[in-house]
């Protein structure tokens, strides 16, 4: 899948910019194309595709998708109950729960996640100095946690969060310069999670994930927690077996999980799980007429 990633790139990508962008799509617009898997051990093979390109791997896209797949009849699974996925990313297990035509609950064991780069400092225009983590869980993220010259997510409105995270992102890009040791092919900080105490009773953290050019993720971010888990336990703060419950700012929950430990290219890595769910809301025709001028969609900035 990450050969068919760069070939989709290369010669498909109008198909993608033509359902994210306006007036199809949307700023926050994420979605995922099935293909045969090229793994005999896996069942389906998934792109991940949103407004800023083709993602290695999406925790909350494999939710969906997953929960479209077997309530539709996409894919069926050799064993009740389990499937895998071929993504760009490697091979992801899910476990999931089915009440009858509808799966109720999808876990998914994502790819090894690492901490890359600890405490790097940045100077923010407005800000100050900012110290971020990078972690990788599938994407990498640049992690902000409170500290002196930035108080946590009640300080922040959504156009806050808009207007800092692309300069953040730079700058983070700039020191770090991050690239995946195992495939050069996954580089780059491609996501800004802000971090702050959970307000729900059952969370252990809470979270705003900003990605593309002007999204937020409603979700807790599948792989955003996967990376969050990475950091905690590379610091100490969470053990293998223990949940990690992720809020999104929005008030949605991920079951994180710790499965084991792992390496990464000799690095310390963890082997994460995150549980959530799915529910369709809806099916859709798209048409794309080549003689309108905004054929393939386009993007207001």
């Amino acid at each position: 899948m990450a050969e068919r990633r760069q070939i989709f790139l290369r010669d498909h990508d109008w198909v993608r910019q033509a359902l994210m962008f306006e007036p199809r799509g949307h700023d926050v617009m994420s979605g995922s194309i099935l293909y045969p898997p090229s793994r005999e051990d896996c069942d389906i093979g998934v792109l991940f595709i949103e407004v800023s390109g083709c993602l290695p791997m999406c925790g909350h896209g494999a939710i969906g998708t997953v929960t479209v797949a077997l309530e539709q009849g996409f894919v069926v699974p050799k064993t009740e109950g389990r499937l895998a996925l071929e993504v760009p990313a490697g091979r992801v297990e899910v476990e999931y729960t089915r009440n009858g035509r509808f799966i109720d609950e999808v876990r998914i064991y994502n790819v090894p996640a690492y901490l890359h780069a600890s405490d790097a400092k940045i100077d923010v225009p407005g800000i100050g100095e900012l110290i971020v983590d990078v972690s990788y869980g599938g994407n990498f993220y640049a992690v902000v946690e409170p500290q002196k010259n930035w108080t946590g997510l009640d300080s922040m409105t959504a156009d806050d969060i808009l207007k800092i995270s692309p300069v953040v992102r730079k700058l983070v890009q700039d020191a770090v310069e991050p690239v995946h040791p195992e495939d050069d092919r996954i580089s780059g900080v491609s996501h800004v999670m802000w971090t702050d105490k959970a307000k729900h009773p059952q969370a252990n953290a809470r979270n705003a994930v900003f990605f593309g050019e002007r999204g937020i993720d409603r979700s807790p971010c599948g792989t955003g927690t996967s990376s969050r888990m990475a950091q905690r336990v590379a610091k100490g703060l969470l053990n293998v077996g223990e949940m990690f419950v992720h809020e999104s700012f929005v008030g949605t929950l991920f079951h994180g999980r710790v499965e084991n430990v792992s390496e990464v290219a000799g690095r310390p890595a963890i082997l994460p799980s995150i549980g959530g769910w799915a529910r369709v809301t809806g099916y859709n025709t798209i048409l794309v007429d080549e003689r309108d001028p905004l054929a393939f969609g386009f993007q207001v900035k």
